[in-house]
């Protein structure tokens, strides 16, 4: 199993203090989707906001970084907190296996463009790891209701990943929760090989309105703070989002994973 959800810690919201008390009692590894310490990721914000709450499990935790990651230059609070489990500081995306899935955090701040490096790291780590089942995390969703909406800067990285057959996404950004159908690289419905994308904005920080809906999204909330969980079978996987104590929003459902197939 694995559990995710970005936008973490603000100093002057207890959401951080209410999802880290879940966390804490669920062993699994933490896939951590950016923005983690509010307003601008200092090393002031990591230790005295993001620490006390999920630093608790930071030796389980694999981030990706946010926006408000980078509003501290280079993003040195988010790599100087986190070391090498952050990956390379003029990078900031990596890739490791969880059992029998391949597992891929990438960055949305930076090398966006086609052609870039990190597109070319990301379509050699695809080509390399063979595994039928791949999740894909990172912090500016493509497809959002959120007020921040659609992301077209990312439809490179959504284009390999759908390229690649890649089964599962997960972002944040918005400060909610919501959940898509399989779509294809040009954001249409595909039960056959899509993307199935998720934003799990609802690590702590202070909870969105809804904005416009989107025509393809299936679930949505912005009532409660709380944490996706995914269990990893090695053909298939389930998703269950855990509500903080006293939340009563719930979504769960479960998915086979695409066929793999060669670009």
């Amino acid at each position: 199993m694995v559990l995710i959800a970005g936008d973490v810690a603000q100093c002057d919201s207890p959401g951080a203090h209410y999802t880290a008390q879940l966390i804490k009692a669920l062993p699994y590894p933490v896939l951590a989707a950016g923005d983690l310490a509010y307003r601008d990721g200092t090393p002031e914000e990591f230790a005295n906001c993001y620490a006390p709450t999920w630093g608790a499990f930071k030796d389980r935790t694999y981030p990706a970084p946010g926006n408000h990651d980078y509003r501290t230059p280079g993003a040195a609070g988010y790599f100087g907190y986190f070391g090498v489990r952050a990956g390379d500081p003029a990078k900031g995306y990596y890739s490791f296996n969880f059992g029998q899935w391949h597992i891929v955090s990438l960055n949305s701040n930076r090398e966006l463009e086609p052609g870039s490096k990190q597109l070319a790291w990301l379509a050699a780590d695809l080509r390399q790891h063979a595994q039928r089942c791949v999740l894909a995390f990172w912090h500016h969703p493509r497809f959002s209701s959120g007020p921040h909406g659609n992301d077209g800067r990312t439809q490179t990285l959504w284009e390999m990943l759908y390229r690649h057959g890649v089964s599962v996404l997960v972002t944040a950004h918005d400060h909610d929760y919501e959940r898509f159908p399989p779509m294809n690289a040009a954001g249409e419905r595909d039960e056959r090989r899509g993307i199935r994308s998720f934003i799990a904005g609802t690590g702590g920080a202070k909870l969105y309105e809804l904005k416009q809906r989107h025509p393809l999204s299936q679930v949505w909330q912005g009532e409660s703070w709380g944490v996706l969980k995914f269990t990893l079978r090695p053909r298939g996987y389930d998703w269950e989002f855990l509500p903080v104590a006293g939340g009563r929003f719930q979504d769960a459902g479960s998915a086979q994973c695409m066929k793999r197939h060669k670009p």
